[in-house]
């Protein structure tokens, strides 16, 4: 019969030649083809050649076969793995320390690896980029999740730990994130997050949220790394604040203003809670005058318009005989106001003038307890109108973080959550994928 008309001219017409071009791997042969179960079988042995031993040098003698059989990429919508039938050579030489040993190719498949470089690569994006489950993608491979899970770590470890995947940082965030609950009493072990607040990149993950993993972090960084950071973001944490004060001494501290403002809402809620149980003998009900207002009080005065401003004002007179509440309320907004100011000489002196005010005995304790908090972190307070950063690309980091746990329904070893949250949020180098050699 005539051929099609209009072939380009340099197709490959060899059916044998066609096979091992649509296999793709290089300098193999194709031995045969299983398409008949459920599971494509492809197997392959690499081009013959010389070998000489990887001790002395001598010409190796060919001792016999071992079969291979790896996880591969689909083909034609089906699981596919591949034989690879490999050679074992041995030493000529009898006094040579090496007997006999297996052929290797880093570019078929990394050694002790159960899946195909192609296939480890594949996955290693899907999880780690695409932010999959490990047994989603297992499941699409049809093969264990163990299989999987190996090659994203071994890959994703090259990948993460490339010394070029972040520079310079002149504004760096700490801040915790919840990495597992343990046991039956569901205990959290918590670890900390290290950010670059600049560029919005995750720098890495380090268990614990105590001083020594973020300080020996930055010790491992080296003194030229610390010294290039101009501005450190922390929420109200003393450990991360010792962390700075040991490691970048020279950086300016800024104190995060969600935090400061946070915290300003929990005294806040501190206070409606005690003179509750003061003043009915338990705790919030739906028809308490106090509970009935407790989202309002921790609301932006701002945001309230006219009317709910006299239903909150009401229902303090009625639930707040001694102005308590309404004490700590004033004193939140007046931290809010703080952030207002645009300068930082006038920001200085209404936190000054705030902590003078929160001192007087006849203000509620909570309000005492915050004057306190406030004139121990007030220079760090004071330092976000100079700098103008805060640690909200760090909490945005960590809400990625969270969408990669939730994806894998939680972690129990912190290497595959280190790994898995830096390929997802620290933003690697994709296009090195192709380059890296697993670890």
């Amino acid at each position: 019969m005539p051929r099609p008309r209009n072939l380009p001219a340099d197709l490959e017409t060899d059916p044998k030649k066609v096979l091992e071009l649509l296999v793709g791997l290089p300098e193999v042969s194709v031995l045969g083809v299983d398409c008949t179960a459920p599971v494509v079988d492809l197997h392959v042995e690499k081009l013959a050649e010389s070998v000489g031993c990887p001790t002395c040098g001598v010409m190796a003698q060919f001792k016999g076969w071992r079969e291979v059989v790896l996880v591969d990429l689909q083909a034609f919508g089906k699981p596919t793995r591949l034989h690879w039938h490999k050679r074992r050579w041995r030493c000529a030489d009898a006094d040579c320390a090496t007997r006999s040993w297996t052929e290797q190719d880093t570019r078929i498949a990394a050694p002790r690896m159960a899946m195909t470089d192609r296939a480890g690569r594949w996955a290693t994006e899907q999880v780690g980029r695409c932010a999959r489950s490990v047994a989603e993608v297992a499941k699409e491979l049809v093969c264990d999740w163990h299989t999987v899970n190996d090659a994203v770590v071994r890959y994703g470890e090259a990948l993460v730990d490339d010394p070029a995947r972040f520079g310079a940082v002149s504004a760096l965030g700490l801040d915790e994130v919840l990495f597992v609950r343990r046991g039956s009493f569901h205990t959290k072990a918590f670890a900390t997050s290290i950010a670059d607040v600049r560029a919005g990149q995750l720098l890495d993950v380090v268990p614990g949220r105590s001083a020594r993993g973020p300080g020996q972090w930055l010790y491992d960084q080296g003194l030229e790394f610390c010294a290039g950071i101009e501005w450190a973001t922390l929420d109200l944490s003393g450990p991360y604040r010792s962390v700075f004060d040991a490691m970048v001494p020279g950086a300016t501290q800024v104190a995060d203003p969600f935090h400061v403002v946070k915290h300003a809402n929990a005294k806040l809620d501190e206070a409606r809670r005690r003179v509750q149980n003061e003043t009915l003998g338990h705790r919030g009900r739906k028809s308490d005058p106090l509970y009935r207002i407790r989202r309002l009080l921790t609301k932006a005065d701002e945001r309230l318009d006219d009317s709910v401003r006299e239903r909150l004002v009401g229902l303090l007179r009625a639930g707040d005989p001694r102005g308590e509440v309404a004490a700590t309320w004033h004193a939140k907004e007046a931290v809010r106001e703080l952030y207002a100011h645009g300068d930082e000489p006038t920001a200085r002196h209404w936190i000054e003038r705030l902590i003078a005010d929160m001192a007087d005995r006849d203000n509620p304790i909570e309000v005492r307890s915050l004057g306190r908090t406030l004139d121990r972190w007030k220079d760090q307070i004071v330092a976000w109108h100079r700098s103008h950063v805060s640690n909200g690309p760090t909490e945005a980091a960590n809400n990625l973080i969270k969408r990669v746990k939730r994806a894998a329904f939680g972690f129990t070893s912190f290497r595959n959550f280190r790994v898995r949250a830096l390929l997802y949020a620290g933003k690697p180098n994709w296009s090195l994928l192709e380059a890296i050699t697993p670890v």
